[in-house]
């Protein structure tokens, strides 16, 4: 039977990581490819990458934000084996420049793989319920990041 803590620990690395800017911890919880499905808010279909390049692409733009919290929660384990799981969390995700701010709601899905005694996330699914202030500030802080570099 899968540990739900170190399932539940793995999925707040990526949360807490990247708000932190920690991204060795981010793709310590990462398979070697992952497939990420941000289709619900961006259009467009899944991505099957290095989980290399998908943690290279978040650090290219997530400091550019003053600040960002991710808040996951409700961690739900649905299905285990030996070597897999799949689990789903909510998210509140508030992104902040200046005054401005953009904040996203909804749900994740997560497939995971048992590696070396620990758990990784193959497959990231983000289902965006809600969203409020200005999207623009994506590319706005990825305009920032790379003006800092």
């Amino acid at each position: 039977m899968a540990d739900p803590t170190a399932i539940t620990q793995t999925l707040t690395d990526i949360a807490a990581g990247a708000d932190r800017h920690d991204w060795a911890r981010v793709r310590g919880a990462f398979t070697e490819t992952v497939t990420t499905d941000y289709s619900s808010l961006w259009g467009g279909d899944s991505v099957l990458q290095p989980a290399d390049e998908l943690v290279a692409g978040w650090a290219a733009f997530l400091p550019g934000f003053d600040v960002t919290h991710h808040m996951v929660t409700n961690h739900t384990i649905t299905e285990t084996t030996d070597s897999t799981a799949k689990a789903e969390a909510d998210f509140t995700a508030t992104h902040r420049i200046d005054d401005a701010l953009w904040v996203l709601g909804g749900r994740y899905s997560y497939d995971l793989e048992k590696t070396n005694s620990r758990w990784r996330v193959s497959s990231l699914t983000m289902v965006a319920l809600w969203e409020t202030g200005d999207r623009a500030l994506v590319a706005q802080a990825g305009e920032r990041a790379a003006a800092a570099k």
